[in-house]
This record gives structure tokens, sequence and C-alpha cells, in this order.
């Protein structure tokens, strides 16, 4: 026994040191990461004893390894195949890495292997079909969020032992096995969002997965019925079939599962009605969102004292919202927006629960707001627009403090507004227009606020003096109410104020002549006041200014000359005078100027008077002065005919020296001529081609390269090309920004107009085959840029940021270090981690290994912790963004009159 007992410990000791030998071998096989600087040799000083890392786990005698985890560990290389020497191995996760290559079927070796977790990596091809014959053992697989593609393999339902089975997040291109369907002990099945999958119905066989307690296929386009036998899958609890193309109705057997909790099935083409009878009093989340049902919402819902998110938005359902709904206990997510409701809101809403969301917007309900809706101070989101709600908000809402969200609009609400909402300290969109509200604007405003929609309502007074302090205000649109007074100063130093909306209102006086703080603003509608006095310049200096509607007011004066170029203009129905700029007369602003009997113009497209028109005068003149002006009009006639004679002349000489006269426009110091240009406009130097012409790439000395736009037409430049040619010039000759090519002349005569542009090299075009993994590498420097705050060159000592990036990753650095700490949250920690590693990706150096655009749009859709349908975040008219947010008009160069 004693002997026995000697040579069981001499084999332990020598398995214990044959397994270290192997992990110090797998250390040094990923290059000697710091994460596994704590992974270290054994000696005679030291007692290392491996199965205390926190990446391993042995047996409860601690002599063999049972479990490695190296999962989020940004390995880059493919699975060491030697690591299955680890013979006792039955926990293996290489989850969220970058391991390339096709399935490691080295893995064979590790045949006691009972939980393998490779998702979140690069893999590519198929799922070999053989790995029940070496893996049999196996309860836990998930390949999810990789790239595999093919068939799922059929040959998965012979792996008896399998609890859960995650393939999610793939491309698989092939079939669905219903062999599946034969894996009795399955516990957990997830296939979804596979959405390269043909259109499947479900397997029949699937609903004798009867120990299943997680099913979700959502987003693989599943087809077909729901089948009614599902009710036999008696231990669900979670349930995703959503974004699908199901049909029919939703099966009554489904409401009768008593252990269901989660049940998502929305997004589909599901008819009819809800089932009455609901013996799934579990249920925690129930969204039927996006389907065609319809009928009345059963009142057994109101039984469900569990349920926190309840969606039934954009359906057609009518009826009333039951009142039993605003007694649960539970809730924190209530939408029914977009249906056919109709009544009044259940009073008791808020009062029980925890309620955060509040979405029944695009209804037909009436009556009041219910008084409690954050009455336990956790409402963010209040949308109930689009319906006949009336009388006067609930007074509790003026402490609501965690409010963010506030859309009301139109609706029949009056009274005045609470004055603690204007004041609430999160509120962020405020959007009240379209009802009865009367009162005045307050002096204070929560500097939470960035869009103050209050249009179409009875406002009085004057806009204050403390508009000041309303400096993260971006839209403000006080349109249609009774507003008067001037136009404060003050107002003009919102330094984010994009949009600025105060038509049809009774404001008075002159325009500010000072603007301090407008270089955002995009829109400028004063509209329908008794504005007066002179336009000022200073509306010339805002940089990206492109709507501006100042009619129907008592302006006088000139029409500025150095208004920005401005897509929409109307400064009809006032009292202006002069000449209208070059710049405006065209025909696309045939309407802007009507309506003002001081204008003139030297176009007749602006319907205005000439600008060189004389009237004619009546009167006798002597016969010796009729004479004389018949003589000098025939001398004229002659002088005339001979100066026509030698232009012509002249005219045909030059055409033969040179083909058209051709003239040219700088806007930088050129070392080229105009003859450079047009000696290269060959067809072997066409790098692009549209509608109206071509792009050529030009060698030109000391420039290395520019590329040309050259537009053209059969005949003599039409009033169309002509516009379009002076919008490009005018707008680009004034841009100055990084991130855009400057534009460097132009050339033009009778036929053809040139576009002189700064070339940008694509060094992917000379030194590689051109692929769709070209914009996938850009796009990764983006999300690059994004989570990191630095530009794409600035990657330190001489890299580029993809380049800095991937040497971080190889060196095993902490990724939140690497983050912005501008823009770093920590509730959303992980997701910018996430980001910043599918950059990594999308910008390796082999461009085989990148994603592809579809793959990222599955991992950017993993981060999301939840869906939503966008009914509480309906966006106004004049959202804008501007391209050139920071951009500085310099010298304006009036070039379209000398073109």
């Amino acid at each position: 026994m004693i002997m026995m007992s000697h040579v069981a410990n001499s084999q332990s000791h020598q398995l214990y040191d044959e397994e270290h030998a192997v992990l110090m071998k797998i250390k040094q096989y990923l290059q000697n990461p710091p994460f596994l600087s704590h992974w270290t040799q054994q000696s005679s000083t030291s007692n290392n004893n491996h199965c205390s890392w926190p990446e391993i786990n042995c047996t409860t005698n601690g002599n063999s390894v049972i479990s490695l985890t190296l999962s989020n560990s940004n390995i880059t290389k493919a699975i060491p195949t030697f690591i299955c020497e680890l013979k006792n191995l039955t926990f293996l996760d290489f989850s969220f890495n970058f391991i390339p290559g096709e399935f490691p079927t080295s893995l064979y070796n590790c045949s006691k292997l009972q939980y393998l977790d490779l998702s979140m990596n690069n893999f590519v091809g198929n799922i070999p079909d053989d790995m029940h014959s070496y893996l049999s053992e196996l309860r836990y697989l998930n390949l999810g969020s990789t790239n595999f593609t093919g068939d799922i393999p059929s040959s998965i339902g012979r792996l008896k032992e399998l609890r859960e089975l995650k393939l999610h997040y793939c491309l698989f291109n092939g079939t669905v096995p219903a062999e599946i369907g034969n894996l009795s002990n399955l516990e957990y099945l997830d296939l979804s969002y596979n959405t390269m999958f043909p259109s499947w119905k479900l397997p029949s066989n699937f609903t004798k997965l009867t120990k299943l307690k997680l099913f979700h296929v959502y987003a693989t386009n599943l087809v077909g019925e729901i089948p009614e036998n599902i009710g036999e899958m008696v231990d669900l609890e979670n349930l995703d079939m959503s974004q699908n193309g199901l049909t029919g109705g939703i099966p009554s057997g489904l409401f009768l599962l008593k252990n269901l909790t989660i049940l998502y099935l929305f997004q589909n083409n599901l008819s009819g009605e809800i089932p009455k009878v609901v013996e799934a009093l579990n249920l925690v989340d129930l969204d039927l969102a996006q389907n065609n049902l319809t009928g009345k919402i059963p009142e057994v819902l109101g039984k469900l004292m569990n349920i926190t998110w309840l969606n039934l938005s954009l359906n057609k359902l009518s009826g009333e919202i039951p009142e039993a709904f605003g007694s649960l206990p539970a809730m924190v997510d209530f939408r029914m927006f977009s249906n056919n409701l109709s009544g009044t809101l259940p009073s008791e809403f808020g009062r029980y629960s925890r309620l955060e969301t509040f979405l029944v917007s695009s209804n037909s309900l009436s009556g009041n707001l219910p008084e409690n809706l954050c009455y336990n101070g956790r409402l963010l989101n209040l949308t109930v627009y689009d319906n006949n709600l009336s009388g006067e908000l609930p007074k509790s809402l003026g402490n609501c403090n965690s409010l963010l969200d506030l859309k009301i609009y139109n609706n029949k609400f009056s009274g005045n507004i609470p004055s603690g909402l204007w004041t609430s300290l999160n509120l962020s969109n405020f959007m009240v227009s379209h009802n009865n509200f009367t009162g005045e604007l307050p002096e204070m405003l929560s500097s939470s606020i960035s869009r103050l929609e209050i249009s179409y309502n009875q406002l009085s007074g004057r806009i204050p003096a403390t508009v000041s302090s309303w400096t993260n205000v971006v839209v403000f649109d006080a349109s249609k109410n009774n507003l008067n007074g001037s136009i404060p100063q003050e107002l003009t130093s919102l330094p984010k104020l994009t949009t600025l909306l105060l038509d049809q209102n009774q404001l008075t006086g002159p325009l500010p002549s000072d603007i301090i703080h407008w270089e955002n603003l995009v829109t400028l509608n004063l509209r329908q006041n008794k504005l007066s006095g002179q336009i000022p310049d200073a509306l010339g200096r805002l940089p990206v200014l492109s709507q501006l509607d100042l009619s129907e007011n008592q302006f006088t004066g000139q029409v500025p000359s150095q208004l920005p170029r401005l897509t929409n203009l109307n400064l009809s129905s006032n009292h202006l005078t002069g000449r209208v700029p070059n710049e405006f007369e065209n025909s696309a602003f045939d309407t802007s100027f009507l309506d003002n009997p001081g204008l003139c113009s030297d176009t007749p497209e602006l319907n205005l008077a000439l600008c060189n028109s004389t009237p004619q005068r009546s009167g006798k003149g002597s016969s010796w002065s009729v004479s004389l002006i018949t003589s000098l009009v025939v001398a004229a006639f002659l002088m005339a005919l001979l100066a026509t004679l030698l232009i012509m002349r002249l005219y045909r000489k030059r055409k033969q020296e040179f083909d058209n006269s051709w003239k040219l426009i700088s806007f930088q110091r050129l070392n080229f001529t105009e003859s450079d240009i047009l000696s290269s406009l060959t067809e072997q130097n066409i790098i692009g081609s549209g509608g109206y012409g071509a792009i050529y790439r030009c060698p030109v000395d000391d420039f290395g390269y520019v590329a040309v736009k050259k537009i053209w037409n059969d005949r003599k430049l039409d009033q169309k090309l002509k516009s379009s040619f002076r919008a490009e010039v005018n707008a680009l000759s004034n841009i100055r920004h990084t991130n855009i090519v400057r534009l460097l002349c132009c050339i033009s005569n009778e036929e053809s107009m040139l576009l002189v542009y700064e070339y940008m090299e694509n060094k992917y075009t000379q030194t590689r085959r051109i692929t769709e993994k070209i914009d996938v590498f850009s796009f990764g420097v983006v999300l690059l840029e994004l989570t990191t705050g630095k530009e794409a060159n600035d990657g330190d000592q001489h890299l580029s940021l993809a380049e800095w990036a991937w040497r971080h990753i190889q060196i095993g650095s902490n990724i939140e270090e690497l983050l912005d700490k501008d823009v770093m949250e920590p509730s959303y920690l992980d997701e910018m981690c996430t980001v910043f590693k599918l950059g990594v990706m999308c910008t390796s150096t082999l461009a085989s290994t990148r994603p592809s655009m579809k793959e990222v749009l599955q991992m950017l859709q993993l981060c999301r912790d939840q869906f939503d349908y966008g009914g509480d975040s309906k966006l106004g008219h004049y959202d804008v963004v501007p391209l050139l947010k920071d951009s500085k008009s310099e010298t304006r160069l009036d070039v379209v009159d000398t073109l």
C-alpha cells in the first residue's frame, strides 16, 4: 500500500510538472503578454502553484488543470495546437479575442472537454461536421459572433450531452438543421441575428425541446406561423422571435407557459388579436410592437404584477387602455404609441410603480395627463404628442427633476406651463408646440435644455435679456405666439444655436447690429413680425447660415452685399431699395425679393424692375436736331459694322492659335498655367465620370498631381450648368477646413468649365488590389478616432493611429487608458472598449483578416443592450448638424461675375 501510494504521488507530481511546462509554453507562444506576467517558472526558492493563477482551475486535489480561461485578452494568434496536452481539460474559454483561421480541430484531442467558448473571434469557414465524434462530452458550445459560414452541420444534433448551444451573430448562409430538435437535454438555444439565413420555417420537432429555457431566433429570416403546440415547451422562460417575417396569429398556448418571463415578438407580420387567456403571470418583459395586431388590449394583462416592460406600439389596437395598467406595481417602461387607442389615461399611472418611460404618442387619447406620473421621482421620458389630451399640465411635473424628454406637442393643453418645468435640472428636450399654453417666457431656463420648441401657442411678453444664460440651446422655436418687444442683443450670444424661429409674432424694432456668438446658426426665420430698420451687415459674417427668412416685415435700406451663400432666402414684402446683389440674380431666388417696390435687378428672372431701364420722353424737336441725330446714328452704325468685321477677323485668327479663350481665376498661389492643365486632359488620365462631366488626375510640377473636374455640354453651357458651376465655385472658394481638399483655381471658356482641386493620394491604389476592405480600413480609422480622440495621423513616434492602436493591442495595454477621457462614461465603458477593438480589427494590415461591413454592423449592434423603436425620439423639421461646424470663412472671392 505504501508503495502504491508513493507511485501515485510520483505520477501526480509528474503530471503537475508536465502541465506547468505546457502552460509556460502557451505563454511563450503568445509572446509573453503582460497580462500573463504572473505565469512564472517554478524554482526551488518559490512556491508558484499554477492552480492559484486566476486563469486556471484544477482538480480538488490540485494536481491537474481542468479549466483555462483566456477571454478578452487581445489574442491575435491561432489557438496553440498543443493545448490539449493539458489532458484533463474540461473547460476552455477563448472568447472576446481576435483569433483568426478556421475552427481549430486540434481541440479534438481534448476529449474530456465539456465547456467550449470561442465566441467573439475572427474564425472563418464552416463548422466541421465531425465534431460529435471527438467532443462527445460537450455540454456548452458557444461559437457566436464569429465569421463562420455555410450550413449549421446536422451532426450537431448528435452532441447528446449538450445543454447550451449558441451560434448567434454569424454569417451562416445555409440551412438550420431539424436535427437540433433531437438535443433532448438542451436548455439554451441561441441562433439569433444570422441575417444571411435563407427564409426558413421552425422545424416541427423543435417544440419537443421540453427542457428549453431560452430560445432566441430573432433576425434570422424566420417565416411562417408560430406553431400552435409551442405551449408544450413548458420550461420556456425567455423567447425572442422578433425581427422576422412571422405571419398568422399569436398562439393561445404561448400565454399559457407559466414559467415565461420574457416574450419578444416585435417587428413581424403577426395579425389578429392578443390572446385573452393569460396564465404566464410571471412575465417581466412583453414586447409585441410593430406588427398588425388588432382588437382591444385584453384586460387580463392588468394582472401581470411583475411586468416592467410593456410595449404594444406600432400596431392597430383600438379601444381604451385598461384601468388596471395604472396600478401595475413593477411597471418601468410603458409604450403604446402609434395605435388607434382612445379614451382617457388611467389616473393612477406612476402612483404605485417606478415609472421611467411613458410613451403613448400618435393615438386618439383624450382627457388630462395623470397627476402622479413622476410620483416616485424616476420619470425620464414623457412622450404623448399627437393626441387630443387637454387641461393643464400636472403641477407635480414642475418638481420632476429626473425628466430628460418632454414631448407633448400637437395636443390641446392649456394654462400656464408649471414654472418648475422651465428649470428642471436634467431636461434636454422641451417640446410643447401646437397647444394652447399661455403665460410668458421665463427669466431662468435649465442649463440642460438643448431643444426649446414652444411654437403655435398663446405665449406673450418679451424675450428676456436673461436669454444669454440659455447657453446650451441648439433649437429655439417660438413661432406663432404673441411675443412682443424687440429682439434683445443677448439672444445673439448663444454659441450652440443652430435654429432660431421667431416668425409670426409681434416683435418690433431693429435687428441687433452686432452678433456676438452665432457661428453655428443655420436657420433664421423672423417672418411676419413688425421688425424695421436695415438688415445688419453682421448677418453676412455668419459662417454656416443657409436659410434666412425676413419676409413680411418693415425692413428698409439695401440688401447687404455680403450675405453668405444661402440655399433659401426670403426678403419679400418689405421696404427694401436699391440693386439686388449679383449673386442672387438667378432663378433660384425668383420669389425672394417680391413686393419690394424700391428694389431693382439686372435680370428679369427676379420679377423686379430692371435697374438700367429709362422712361420714354415725349415732345417735339427741331428739324436740325432730328437731322443731327440721324447723322450720328448712321455714323455709329458704320463704325459698329467696321468694328464687327475687325473683331470677327481677330477672333478667327485667335481661334486658330488657341482653341477657345480660356480664363483662369486662382484662389491659391499657383506654379502652373491653364496650358499645363489643358494638355493633361487626356483619356488615360480620367479617374471618374458623371452626368455633367469627367474627373482627371493631372501631373503638375511642384504640386505633384491635381484633380480636375471638367463640366461640359454638347452646346454652349446652359443656364443650369452655369448655376451649378457658380454655386460650387462660390462655396468652395470660401472653405478653409482640414478635412476638405482646397479649390486651387477655376478655368472656363464658353463650352467647358474646369475646377482644379488638390489631389489626395490614396496609397492603396498604388500598392494593393482595391477591394471593399479598403473602406473597412477607413471606417476602422473613424472608430479609433471616435474612441481615442486622436487624429488619423496622431499615433506618437511617427506611427499612424491604426499602427499605434495595433501596437498597444500587441503589448497588452489596458484599453481603458487609451480611450478619450472627455467622452468616456463608466456606464458605456464596455461598449467603448468593444468599439476600439473593432477599430483595430478593421485596420488590420492584412486585408483578408478584416471583417466585412456586414460583420462590423453585427458587432456594433451587439453593443446595444436593448432595441428602441424611435417613438420617443421624433425629430423636428429643423434638425441640422453643420458639416463645417468649425470652419471659418476667409476673404470672400467674388468670382462669379468674372466667369
